[in-house]
């Protein structure tokens, strides 16, 4: 199965670094798009220069950049699209065995970082009372087991454009449950280590103001979404 991978990218020159030349090893042969989402420290190069595929989208947000890097697909969609975080926080070798869970029958494949193994400080407080309360919601209103709102994800490609997805920011991954819930996919969550992000700092939890901002964003679209 043709698998493509998007990773939404604000900034992230240095972990790139080190991030691509491992996922072009684990996933040969998988389309690699990093979308810069408006980055001042040359991420498009560094992307450029790793030989992958760069889409430019000015407009700020997770969820703009997830949706650029899916519209640079549709003129030869693949059969798998992965979405994985830039900050090499997410280890790029439980990769195959997401793309092989979709080969053997599943509809969306997640990550569940906290049955897998986090390094200390890895997931910081205010990511895991989030999660808790995402994950909670998705069970009380979808009947939806999940223990994470890991950001790694695999979903195959029919699937995931039969959702529609349309959030702009940090509720792309809660509407993507919601709607994975009510569409009635076959969803699996896969436990995978993560460990500190191994350059700069974390766009939500660096900081008191972005992780409150991420935060009213995430409830919002789980209103939104969860209905």
């Amino acid at each position: 199965m043709q698998t493509a991978v998007v990773i939404p990218a604000l900034n992230e020159a240095d972990s790139l670094r080190g991030l691509l030349p491992e996922l072009l090893r684990v996933l040969p042969g998988a389309r690699v798009v990093v979308v810069d989402n408006g980055s001042s420290d040359g991420t498009a190069e560094v992307a450029a220069a790793a030989g992958v595929g760069v889409v430019v989208e000015p407009r700020k947000g997770y969820g703009s950049a997830c949706l650029a890097g899916v519209q640079s697909l549709r003129a030869n969609p693949p059969d798998v699209l992965v979405i994985l975080d830039a900050d090499h926080a997410d280890d790029p070798a439980f990769l195959p065995g997401f793309v092989e869970r979709i080969t053997e029958g599943m509809d969306f494949v997640v990550s569940t970082r906290t049955q897998g193994g986090a390094e200390q400080g890895a997931l910081t407080s205010i990511q895991v009372w989030g999660n808790r309360l995402q994950t909670v919601a998705l069970r009380v209103r979808f009947g939806l087991e999940l223990t994470d709102m890991g950001p790694m994800r695999a979903i195959r490609w029919n699937a995931f454009e039969s959702l529609g997805m349309q959030d702009l920011t940090w509720g792309w991954n809660i509407e993507m449950a919601c709607k994975a819930a009510r569409a009635g996919l076959r969803i699996e969550e896969v436990p995978v280590t993560y460990r500190c992000r191994q350059d700069g700092v974390s766009k939500i939890s660096g900081s008191v103001s972005g992780a409150a901002r991420a935060g009213v964003k995430i409830l919002y679209a789980l209103a939104k979404y969860g209905r």
